[in-house]
């Protein structure tokens, strides 16, 4: 397995000083950023590391040069909007989109990394007919340009805007089993990440063996439950008023057993950290230890 990290957190450096950090800290693979240029709606989103809105074969010249020379490679190319959006979000959304899954072989890669989306308002079965369709001509378009899609489970539920229901729908083994079973075309998969299961109150480990086939990426994120929190809020709660997200190795996840299953699963893909502590936000600097802390914690585990 590779160790890499998500370019979103260092927004302040351009592609080629990202892949070079990457290099010297030790990492073998990045997952870069490929949102449109635009004003950041919430934290780690509106990233530009790769503008795929007019990309062409000499723009993926530049691109794979520039990785190729720093000595690292790309995992995936990511791109975490709301495609279910309510309004003309969910247009704009997977317009781009497409053009992510289009840049993606161009590049030699063959993964992109996004989410389902929601309409936070509503309930997952009113979701649903729009899940299909707008999934079902996004996967095929992804298949037509060899491009699997992993889909991060994130339940986006942490803001009053994104109460009540979350602007992602693919949040539990339950619904990954509605969703490939209503789309189960062999690119259609998941891009893995424990620490959303964990503040779920959920196993973070049973869905390595039960969904292997379609894990194609993992995020490394660490998560901290305050159980005094908790107590005083309740699951009802606002999420964020009873956890936080950490660093690897500072959190509630026992990274030496994740590792140890996912390789039983059989995954040999990109692990890629990505990075959503508050302890590290304050300053560039503080963000590239973050991921040699990162780094010190996963490597010897992988």
């Amino acid at each position: 397995m590779k160790l890499g990290f998500a370019t979103a957190i260092l927004p302040d450096l351009p592609l080629e000083e990202v892949a070079q950090f990457a290099a010297a800290t030790g990492y073998e693979c990045i997952e870069v950023m490929c949102w449109p240029p635009s004003k950041a709606d919430r934290r780690y989103d509106g990233i530009t590391h790769i503008d795929v809105t007019d990309f062409g074969a000499d723009d993926a010249a530049k691109v794979q040069d520039t990785i190729a020379n720093a000595g690292v490679s790309i995992s995936a190319l990511g791109y975490y909007p709301n495609p279910l959006a309510p309004g003309a979000e969910a247009e704009t959304s997977v317009a781009h989109l497409r053009k992510v899954i289009t840049a993606a072989p161009l590049l030699g890669l063959d993964t992109v990394n996004t989410f389902i989306g929601r309409d936070w308002n509503l309930s997952v079965d009113e979701n649903w007919p729009r899940f299909l369709e707008a999934w079902k001509p996004l996967v095929a378009h992804a298949a037509d340009h060899g491009v699997r899609i992993g889909i991060e489970n994130c339940p986006m539920l942490f803001t009053a805007d994104e109460w009540p229901g979350g602007k992602n729908l693919a949040i539990s083994p339950a619904i990954w089993r509605r969703m490939f079973e209503a789309i189960p075309d062999e690119n259609f998969g998941l891009n893995y990440d424990p620490s959303h299961l964990v503040w779920q109150h959920m196993d973070w480990l049973a869905p390595l063996g039960e969904f292997a086939p379609r894990i194609f990426h993992v995020h490394a994120k660490d998560v901290a439950l305050d159980r005094a929190a908790l107590n005083n809020h309740g699951i009802l709660a606002h999420p964020l008023d009873y956890h936080a997200p950490k660093l690897p190795g500072r959190g509630d996840i026992d990274w030496a057993v994740f590792c140890r299953e996912l390789k039983e699963s059989g995954y040999n893909g990109p692990v890629c950290v990505e990075v959503e502590d508050r302890e590290f936000e304050d300053s560039l600097e503080a963000r590239k230890e973050s991921l040699r802390l990162s780094f010190e914690h996963l490597r010897p585990l992988l």
